[in-house]
């Protein structure tokens, strides 16, 4: 193989959890890895057989409704008893998803592959996941977690680890027709326009009020009434400091902004420098049981080094961090919650700098 390819496969290899033997980019893996390794992948690569080898692997688990489902690392190889498994799996429609960046994922990792091999079927299979991603949305403009699963959280209007964003960005380069989108047809073009513009109306009706004041979005909201909503036990109703950041990210990437627009990032951008926690630090430890854990500390006020954190939900009613375990119970301090949640959660983040720096040229670029 060309050194590129070697240096891919050196890139791919991880070391593995449960061995002390090296796992191969081939060895089934967490989908997350997949996610990750797709966009890395260089023009040179996607032109060798490996390449083909995975892109078949999407077209396998494409579902019949044009979608895929989340957790399936595309570069495994595959026995017949698991490529039966995926035949079969084909019509169960309920795992069509846009969570986890899933099916945005394998869209523009076939359009890479049919630009470098100009091969027809990887084209017709981008195209159906662009379908599917158009049918899936809302008429107000939301797109759910599932499409097209009937009952559950999964229905609900989803910014959740970005999922509607996700879906907006890969819609925007598609009618923008930025590469590798440059093949789809006009015609589709302007449905994905369509949609996204709708995106972006769903997202201002959807920025929550609190006493009065817009603020920022629940991670997810109701499909019906708009209003923020709950999903897993631990997922209530709130301000999200973690998902609203990309939202509004979003926004101030709009040429030619509407008031309406603009009003909406500069009331997000108030609650984001409203909403900074200052004074606290991440202090790693182990637990009594040998295994690794943290705590939140207070971090001297005359250190510069302090982080600005914000929480990744905050209560409706009165701005409060909160934090919450499988029981469904807030608690405002974190270690108040078990073991299980605090470490297997993201409850804090310092992605807000960004949005406001951000801010800082956008209001420039506006003048």
């Amino acid at each position: 193989m060309k050194f590129y390819f070697l240096a891919c496969l050196a890139f791919l290899c991880l070391a593995s959890a449960h061995s002390q033997e090296a796992k191969t980019y081939k060895d089934k893996q967490s989908y997350k890895n997949w996610v990750r390794l797709a966009p890395r992948l260089d023009d040179a690569f996607l032109q060798t057989d490996e390449a083909i080898r995975i892109a078949d692997n999407v077209l396998l688990y494409q579902q019949t409704t044009g979608g895929w489902p989340k957790n399936i690392y595309m570069p495994a190889e595959l026995t017949d008893e698991e490529r039966e498994e995926a035949l079969s799996a084909k019509d169960d429609v309920n795992e069509s998803t846009i969570d986890n960046a899933a099916t945005t994922t394998e869209i523009r990792y076939l359009s890479r592959i049919y630009q470098a091999t100009g091969i027809d079927k990887y084209k017709e299979s981008a195209f159906e996941g662009i379908r599917y991603l158009l049918k899936a949305q809302y008429d107000n403009g939301g797109w759910p977690q599932f499409w097209p699963r009937p009952t559950g959280y999964y229905t609900h209007i989803t910014y959740n680890d970005n999922a509607m964003i996700n879906v907006m960005n890969l819609l925007r380069e598609v009618y923008e027709k930025k590469a590798p989108y440059t093949y789809v047809p006009d015609s589709l073009c302007q449905q994905a326009r369509k949609a996204f513009d709708k995106g972006v109306e769903c997202i201002l009706k959807t920025q929550v009020r609190q006493n009065g004041k817009l603020t920022v979005w629940c991670a997810q909201h109701d499909e019906h009434t708009l209003a923020p909503a709950k999903a897993r036990a631990y997922e209530l109703p709130s301000l999200s400091g973690a998902e609203s950041d990309n939202i509004v990210l979003l926004l101030m990437s709009l040429p030619h902004p509407s008031s309406e627009i603009v009003e909406s990032v500069e009331s997000a951008i108030a609650w984001f420098k409203r909403s900074r926690i200052f004074g606290l630090q991440r202090k790693n430890f182990t637990n009594d049981e040998g295994r690794k854990d943290y705590r939140m500390v207070p971090c001297p006020q005359d250190d510069y080094e302090c982080p600005v954190y914000w929480a990744r939900f905050y209560t409706l009613e009165d701005n409060r961090p909160f934090f919450c375990d499988r029981d469904g119970v807030k608690r405002f301090n974190i270690s108040e919650i078990g073991y299980e949640r605090r470490n297997g959660y993201s409850w804090y983040n310092t992605e807000g700098k960004k949005v406001l720096a951000r801010y800082e040229e956008w209001k420039k670029e506006l003048k």
